[in-house]
């Protein structure tokens, strides 16, 4: 019966937490405001706090964790609102996920190499912009360590959603296929979420560079990681 009330209690946290960040986020549009920054950061802090475990906390958390799926399936429906244009782009997305998806490789493996990691680190940071379970499987064939790279993809999803559409404004990247391309094929599912909140059509691109992503992280991981080592 208590873990029943811990988990109901853990539930109604999370969800009080991210309204109220979400809130604040409407108000203060900082970077560092982001909704699931500033919730993990705050759900993080009340665990330690209170010194709870996180098994305790995910007697509750596992339940929003399994909205996952069906939020992934609801990316359908902006799929087939904007399914002319996604044929129209059809061959431009794949060339630019592609090439996104050898530079996310690539990129974290050179500044590991630069800062002289450990190869363990650089096998595990190696798949960090796809989506976590897959990169947890890409990281333990290649010899990683598949938690490690979980949190390597969570910084990689949270600082894209955070900072991403600050850097492309930077950079002045106004096109919504640039930047639902950006998003998805860096940031994944949390980058997704953020594409979806400038617009319909930048948050359909981003879930389908999110899904083309991993495919080719999948097929070019390895290959790089056998030349490099």
């Amino acid at each position: 019966m208590s873990l029943i009330i811990y988990a109901i209690g853990f539930i109604l946290l999370t969800v009080l937490v991210f309204f109220l960040m979400k809130k604040l986020y409407h108000r203060f549009s900082y970077p560092v405001f982001v909704p699931i920054f500033t919730t993990s950061l705050l759900i993080v802090c009340f665990l330690l706090l209170f010194n709870i475990s996180y098994h305790t906390y995910m007697s509750g958390g596992e339940w929003i964790a399994r909205l996952l799926g069906p939020a992934v399936v609801a990316l359908a429906i902006p799929l087939f609102d904007h399914r002319e244009m996604l044929k129209k782009y059809f061959f431009t997305i794949v060339f630019s996920v592609c090439i996104g998806a050898i530079i996310g490789i690539s990129s974290g493996l050179a500044l590991g190499v630069v800062f002289q990691l450990d190869q363990n680190l650089l096998l595990s940071i190696a798949p960090k912009s796809v989506t976590t379970p897959i990169a947890m499987d890409i990281s333990e064939l290649s010899g990683g360590t598949p938690t490690l790279t979980a949190v390597y993809v969570m910084i990689a999803g949270i600082s894209g959603a955070m900072f991403g559409h600050f850097g492309m404004n930077l950079f002045k990247v106004k096109h919504p296929i640039a930047k639902g391309i950006g998003f998805g094929t860096a940031s994944h599912g949390i980058g997704t979420a953020k594409a979806l909140e400038i617009g319909s059509l930048e948050g359909a691109i981003s879930s389908i560079s999110m899904t083309l992503s991993a495919i080719m992280t999948s097929i070019f991981c390895p290959i790089i990681i056998a030349i490099i080592f």
